[in-house]
C-alpha cells in the first residue's frame, strides 16, 4: 500500500466501517449546517457547496456527495495551507482561501479550513467550499464573461487565518464588506461556512475521544487502502491500451474561435495516465481551469468508471497519473482569469468521457449538453431597494449508453449532486417570472438505437427596468457526439426577446433588459448509441405518442412512417429501413 498509510495494527473491520460511518455522517451534517444557515439562494437551493475531511497530511478522508468539481481541490487546497503556514498552525484556527492557482477553482468558491487538535496533536482538518453569490470584480455576481485577468473577478484571500483561537479576525470580514456588493449576504454565507468546520470540529472530537487517535488514524489509512485496492482491481479489468479524444471549446469570451483541445488516456495493467499535452495554451478569456480543477474533471470521470457508489476519497485516487504542461487552458497560471473554470473542466470530464466511453458503454453514455450554461440576472429589485444577484446552473440532455436512452433535464457532470432554483423561491427571491418550463423537444437529441436525452427550456420575464444580464454557454458550435453508430445531439444558447427583436446568443459580457423583455435558457439534447435504424418501431411510435417527435423526425432519423395518429405504415418503413443504415 502507499507510504502515506497510518497503518500499526491488525484492522478490526467491524470498528473501522462504524468510524467511517461516523465520519460520512460528520460531513454530511456539515452540509446540513451550511444549506440551513447560508444567505445566498444559489447555496441553500441549488446546493452549490461541499465538505470534507483530510488527515494531517492533507488527503481527503471523506466528503458530502456535493459538488463534483471540488473533489480534487479539497486535499491540495489544505496542502496549500500545509505549504504556507507550516509549523505556525494552531488550535483555534480557522483559514480561508479562494485561489485557483493554490489548489481552488473561481474567486466565487470561497474554501474555509480548520484544523482540528486532539491532545495538542493535529489529526485532521475539517474543510467547508461554497459559492458565494458576489466577491467583487468588474460585474455584479463576479464572473465576467469578458475578463481578461483574474483581478478583474473579484477579492482572491490566498491563504488567510481567517480565525485565532476560535476568533474571527473583524478585520478581514471589513474588507469584504467594502469589497462586495452583497456584504450582508457574503458574511452570511462566511458564518454558514465557519459554523460547518466548527460543527466537524465537534464531531471528530467526539470520533477521537470514544476510539482514541490511534483507532481512528489507522481507520484512515483503512478508507484510504481500501478504496487504492478497489480502484486497483477496477482498473484491471480494462483492456491494456491508448486512448484518444479531441474536441474543440466553443469560443472564451473574447473571440468566438474554436480553441483544440486533446486528452490521452493509458492504460498499463493497474494504472492510468491521463495526458493533455497538445491541449491550447491559456487563453485570454475566462474559460481557462487551473490544476485544481482539471484533477477534479478526472477524478470525477475516473470514479463514475470503478464504482460511482462508492464514498469518495484520495486513496480511490492513487493509481492516476496527470500529466499537462503548465499554462494552458486546463493548468492555467496568473493572472489568467478563471471565472467560468467550469466550462474548461467541463471539457477537460468530456473528453476522458469521450476516450473511455467504448471500453465501458453500460457506465459511460455518449456526449452530454456538457455546459452548465450559467447565465447571471442582476439589478434593484424595487420591493427591497437592495441589489438582486441571480445565478443558476441550467439542466440539460444527457447521451445515451449501451442499454437505456439518454437522461433528460438532467444538470451537468461538474455539479453533480446540485439542482436548479424551484419556480415558487425564485419568483419570491428575483423580480423575475417563469413563464416556461419544459423540455426542449424542438431541438431535437441524437438518434441512435438508445436516443439521447432532452434539453429543457425555461422562459424568464423581466419584471422591472434596469436590469441586466449576461451568460457563457459551452457546447454552441460542436454538439454533443454520438456513440456506434449513434447521431450527435444539440446545442445550447439564449434566446432574448425584447419586443419584435429575437437575439440568439451564447457568451455574452452584458445586456440591458427591461419590463416584459423575455430570457429563455435552451439546452441541448444528448448524442444517440447505436444506429438510429435499429430502434424498434414500437420505441419510435412511443416517442411520436408522448410528443418527444414529429412524424418528419420519425421518418427522417429512425425510418418510422407515421400517420397523424401515431399508426405505422408498415410497408414504407420496410422500405425506409431496408439495408444497413
Amino acid at each position: 500500500m502507499s507510504e502515506n498509510s497510518y497503518r500499526s495494527t491488525v484492522p478490526d473491520l467491524v470498528t473501522h466501517e462504524i468510524i467511517r460511518g461516523k465520519l460520512l455522517a460528520a460531513a454530511d451534517e456539515m452540509g446540513i449546517v451550511i444549506a440551513r444557515c447560508s444567505m445566498s439562494p444559489v447555496i441553500y437551493e441549488v446546493l452549490d457547496f461541499a465538505c470534507g475531511v483530510c488527515d494531517p497530511r492533507g488527503q481527503l478522508i471523506v466528503q458530502t456527495n456535493g459538488i463534483t468539481l471540488f473533489t480534487g481541490t479539497f486535499g491540495l487546497q489544505v496542502k496549500s495551507i500545509l505549504r504556507r503556514f507550516a509549523d505556525d498552525i494552531k488550535p483555534g484556527d480557522v483559514f480561508m482561501t479562494n485561489d485557483p492557482f493554490d489548489g481552488g477553482t473561481h474567486t466565487c468558491d470561497i474554501a474555509l479550513i480548520k484544523p482540528v487538535f486532539i491532545n495538542d496533536n493535529l489529526e485532521a482538518f475539517a474543510i467547508a467550499v461554497a459559492h458565494w453569490s458576489e466577491v467583487g470584480g468588474a460585474v455584479a455576481g463576479s464572473i465576467s464573461p469578458s475578463a481578461t485577468e483574474i483581478y478583474q473577478e473579484g477579492i482572491r484571500f490566498p491563504g488567510l487565518r481567517v480565525c485565532r483561537d476560535d476568533i474571527v479576525q473583524q478585520d478581514i470580514l471589513e474588507l469584504i464588506r467594502e469589497n462586495t456588493r452583497l456584504p450582508t449576504m457574503c458574511i452570511g454565507d462566511f458564518n454558514a461556512e465557519l459554523a460547518a468546520v466548527r460543527i466537524a470540529e465537534t464531531r471528530l472530537r467526539e470520533i477521537f475521544d470514544k476510539y482514541g487517535s490511534e483507532v481512528v488514524r489507522d481507520t484512515y489509512s483503512y478508507i484510504l487502502d481500501s478504496s487504492e485496492l478497489l480502484s486497483l482491481q477496477a482498473i484491471k479489468q480494462l483492456p491494456n491500451g491508448i486512448y484518444y479524444a479531441n474536441d474543440y471549446v466553443d469560443g472564451d469570451g473574447i473571440t468566438n474561435e474554436q480553441i483544440p483541445v486533446c486528452a490521452e488516456v493509458r492504460i498499463s495493467d493497474d494504472k492510468m495516465t491521463f495526458d493533455f499535452t497538445g491541449s491550447s495554451p491559456q487563453r485570454d478569456g475566462p474559460i481557462n481551469c487551473a490544476y485544481g480543477a482539471l484533477s477534479s474533471a478526472v477524478k470525477t470521470v475516473f470514479k463514475a468508471l470503478v464504482d460511482p457508489q462508492g464514498p469518495s476519497n484520495e486513496g480511490w485516487f492513487r493509481p492516476l497519473t496527470i500529466i499537462c504542461p503548465e499554462g494552458t487552458i486546463f493548468t492555467a497560471t496568473k493572472p489568467a482569469p478563471t471565472g467560468w473554470y467550469y466550462e474548461g473542466s467541463a471539457q477537460a470530464s468530456e473528453l476522458v468521457w469521450r476516450a473511455l466511453a467504448e471500453l465501458a458503454p453500460d457506465k459511460l453514455s455518449a456526449g452530454s449538453y456538457m455546459s452548465l450554461c450559467g447565465a447571471y440576472f442582476f439589478g434593484e429589485d424595487p420591493s427591497t431597494k437592495e441589489m438582486f444577484v441571480h445565478i443558476e446552473p441550467a439542466i440539460g440532455g444527457w447521451g445515451a449508453q449501451s442499454n437505456c436512452d439518454g437522461t433528460g433535464a438532467l444538470i451537468a457532470t461538474t455539479d453533480g449532486d446540485t439542482y436548479n432554483y424551484s419556480i415558487e423561491l425564485f419568483e419570491a427571491k428575483f423580480p423575475l417570472r417563469i413563464n416556461k418550463y419544459a423540455l426542449n423537444t424542438e431541438g431535437g437529441v441524437g438518434a441512435g438505437r438508445w436516443r439521447g436525452g432532452f434539453g429543457v427550456i425555461r422562459e424568464f420575464e423581466v419584471l422591472i427596468n434596469g436590469a441586466h444580464t449576461y451568460c457563457s454557454f459551452g457546447r454552441n458550435i460542436e454538439t454533443p457526439w454520438g456513440l456506434m453508430g449513434g447521431k450527435n445531439g444539440s446545442l445550447n444558447y439564449m434566446e432574448i426577446v425584447s419586443g419584435d427583436s429575437v437575439e440568439r446568443i451564447s457568451r455574452i459580457s452584458h445586456k440591458d433588459l427591461n419590463s416584459g423583455d423575455l430570457v429563455r435558457i435552451v439546452t441541448g439534447g444528448g448524442g444517440g448509441f447505436g444506429k438510429p435504424y435499429k430502434r424498434p418501431v414500437k420505441e419510435v411510435q412511443e416517442d411520436f405518442l408522448d410528443g418527444y417527435i414529429n412524424k418528419e423526425t420519425a421518418e427522417k432519423d429512425f425510418g418510422v412512417s407515421l400517420d397523424e395518429n401515431g399508426n405505422v405504415d408498415s410497408n414504407l418503413t420496410a422500405t425506409l429501413r431496408l439495408g444497413d443504415h
